[in-house]
């Protein structure tokens, strides 16, 4: 009987300790999550998603999904309080809404001026531009377009009628929106800006409830229906590449991170930002298959 027992308590220590290394195993090498904010539009959603799954696909690590936050001020102080650890963001809005510098419009002096302040100032790091330059753009109907011989927003000045004009919520706030819009062009409005979720400026100029908006120019939808982006020829709006914004520290910790999102650089054109944008808001495709076929047919899955 004493043998028996004494068999028993070795055994049982024998489990304890066996438990006990690997759950030290498991504690040493468990990966701290990578979480991976946006901003609260399609394209956001859709870059997000992308670099998420591309970093599950990477670094066979646990990757936390923080999109669709809210606007610019919102993600950045996300970033800023750890609550996430990288995003994207394009750097005319960079430039004028987190740094509240004065518009610039050469894209190299653009991001070598932003890559230098964010981490002197943030200590967050801009990686190369993914290839996307999303600017604002001010689309018109393409039959009003066509009746005007519209082409650019300064023929938009000269238009018979004053124009309605829809804007989304940081258009008509920031520096590089409705500021720079109106310092460059004389246009003339009829009553104030019509200030709704970005989402909706599409359906608005449908319904004639405006006759003018500020949209992006990488927007689905653009290619869908029939109108007319109006070329920024006085250049009143600064450069908008599009590139990911990290934590200095999580790129320095986390083994492959950095490389991992270099990848993603240059591989993506407006157009195919725009075909990715209005496979989600106009087929109704959901984000995630969206982002997995865009790595697939990029090579990156």
């Amino acid at each position: 009987m004493a043998g028996t027992k004494t068999l028993t308590c070795i055994t049982a220590l024998l489990c304890i300790t066996a438990l006990l290394v690997l759950g030290g195993c498991s504690t040493e090498t468990t990966k701290p999550a990578i979480r991976v904010g946006s901003k609260n539009f399609t394209e956001q959603v859709v870059l997000g998603e992308i670099i998420a799954q591309h970093l599950e696909h990477r670094l066979h690590g646990t990757v936390e999904r923080s999109l669709n936050l809210g606007g610019t001020l919102l993600a950045h102080q996300a970033l800023l309080n750890r609550q996430i650890d990288l995003y994207p963001e394009y750097t005319g809005t960079a430039l004028a809404a987190i740094l509240k510098d004065s518009i610039q419009t050469d894209p190299a002096s653009v991001l070598a001026h932003i890559k230098s302040e964010y981490l002197r100032k943030f200590q967050l790091e801009w990686l190369d531009p993914l290839g996307i330059d999303d600017s604002f753009a001010m689309v018109v109907s393409g039959p009003e377009a066509r009746a005007q011989r519209l082409e650019t927003l300064t023929d938009a000045t000269k238009a018979a009628s004053a124009w309605t004009l829809g804007v989304g919520y940081e258009f008509e706030q920031r520096s590089d929106g409705l500021a720079a819009l109106e310092k460059s062009y004389h246009l003339r409005w009829k009553g104030s800006p019509k200030t709704m979720d970005l989402g909706l400026l599409y359906k608005a100029m449908e319904q004639g409830q405006v006759s003018m908006i500020a949209a992006n120019s990488t927007d689905g939808l653009l290619a869908k229906l029939d109108l007319t982006v109006l070329r920024d020829d006085l250049h009143a709006f600064p450069p908008y590449q599009v590139g990911i914004v990290a934590r200095q520290q999580a790129l320095q910790t986390t083994p492959g991170l950095r490389e991992a999102l270099q990848e993603l650089s240059g591989k993506f054109t407006n157009q195919q930002m725009q075909s990715l944008n209005l496979q989600v808001d106009a087929q109704h495709r959901p984000v995630a298959q969206v982002a997995a076929e865009f790595l697939k047919q990029s090579r990156l899955d």
